[in-house]
Order: C-alpha cells, then structure tokens, then sequence
C-alpha cells in the first residue's frame, strides 16, 4: 500500500492506496509542532480506525508547503514505517511536468502536484483552482505545460479578517444564504463571502482563457470547493482527493523497478 501526505498551511490530507484506488483518506489540522512520535501516534490511531497496520504501507509520498513540518515526518516514516519517504521538490523527485514558468523552484508542491493529477486525470488544457488557505488559479496549455497562475486570499482568511479588525461583526458559518440582499448581518456576510468568491472564481478563469485564446476545462479542488462549484458558471469538476492523486501519479512514476 502506498501512504500519501499533503501538508497545506491550514490542514493536512493523508490518503491510503491500494494499487491504484484511494481506499482511505483522513484531514487532520496541521501542527508545526507536533514532533515525530506524536505524528507516529497520531498516524497508528487513524489507521487502526480503518484496520490498516503500518507493516502494509511499502512506500509514502509527501507533499508539504510547511517547511518545519518536514524534519519531524521525515523522521517519522523512517522510524515508524522503516521507509525513506519521497518528498515532492527535492532533486532525487521528478515530477514529470512540462514547464513554461520562470523559475519552477517558486511553485508551491502542491500546485505541482495538482497539475500532474489534473492532467492524468483530465487532459488538457486545464485552470485548476485551489481552494485553500490561499485560492490558486494554475494554467496548463494544450501541451500540457504549466504557465503559472493566480493567487488570492483564502475564503476563510479574508472572513477571519474582517472578524478581527471589524469590531462589531461577528465569526460567521460560511454557507449559501437565503438571497444575496441579507436580511442581517450574518446573512450579509455569507453573501458577501460566497457571492464574492463566485465572482472572483468566474471572472478570473474567463480572463484567463480570453489571454491564452483557449476554452479549458476548470478542475476545482480544495474544502470549499463544492460550495463554490454549485454556484459558479466556469467550474466543470470537483475533484476533491485531487492532491492525492496526482501524489500517486508521482510515485508511480518514480518507484524504483
């Protein structure tokens, strides 16, 4: 079985393979500080919910935005898996993705590994969209090359920040409202989230293909996903185990023989 692990800002997404089907997947709140044995703990008590033992795991993948995260699940898998994981940027990992980007050293591992999903997955050409801590947007042409991107302030960050430094409004549930006039505050909100986000999402993929002369197919990931999706006029997929996938495609293809 093949263990995936993508560590975003906000939470990590841990996924179990057997063969080539996703058969277990878990999200769990990132913790710079956890250390390797409160990982390894962490770990056993999610696998032994599935009944899945650490002896069946024969590789792990990880992907990671959170560099300090790193040396405690590097020391993790050796010690609890006896395995040397595969982590997404480092030299001995190719990717295998065709790039039209500057300086591909910049690009976060998770949009790297998103697009390698996406393009097995889906084709090409693609907007893949990210909804994170942060909203990505990344753009891969007809040949299948990565180009770069958009990256905007997450959904929940903008409204954690309109609750800090806005005295009287409230922390809300981000959920569809009843109409985009609210009828109060929270309500008002809502709408404001969700009816933004739409708009920024749309208008934001249609200037992209109006640039690049291409109709794509527009793949969305990421928690919020789905919310935005039942909304949005450009969004085609919802794909949320996206990252996972494209985690296994990489493996896969760089598995020793």
């Amino acid at each position: 079985m093949l263990f995936v692990l993508d560590v975003g800002n906000t939470n990590t997404v841990l996924g179990v393979f057997a063969d080539d089907k996703l058969i277990h997947q878990w999200r769990i709140k990132t913790d710079r500080h956890k250390t390797e044995d409160e990982f390894g703990m962490l770990i056993k008590s999610l696998f032994a919910h599935k009944g899945v033992a650490f002896s069946e795991i024969t590789a792990v993948i990880i992907s990671s935005v959170v560099p300090p995260i790193m040396y405690a699940l590097e020391k993790m898998c050796k010690n609890y898996f006896q395995i040397e994981p595969l982590i997404i940027g480092k030299e001995a990992v190719d990717s295998f993705l065709k790039m039209r980007y500057p300086n591909p050293k910049e690009i976060g591992a998770d949009r790297i590994v998103n697009a390698v999903g996406a393009i097995e997955e889906y084709g090409a050409p693609l907007i893949i969209i990210d909804f994170g801590t942060a909203t990505t947007y990344c753009y891969i042409s007809e040949q299948k090359e990565y180009y770069g991107g958009v990256i905007a302030p997450g959904m929940q960050i903008a409204m954690e920040a309109l609750y800090q430094y806005a005295s009287k409004l409230p922390k809300i549930e981000i959920q569809v409202p009843p109409s985009v006039i609210g009828s109060s505050t929270v309500e008002a909100m809502q709408a404001g989230a969700l009816y933004g986000y739409v708009e920024q999402v749309d208008g934001i993929v249609r200037r992209i293909e109006k640039e690049m002369g291409v109709r794509t197919t527009v793949v969305a990931t990421g928690g919020l996903s789905p919310l935005i999706a039942d909304e949005s006029k450009m969004i085609a997929i919802v794909d949320p185990y996206l990252t996972l996938k494209g985690l296994r495609y990489i493996y896969n293809k760089n598995k020793p023989e």
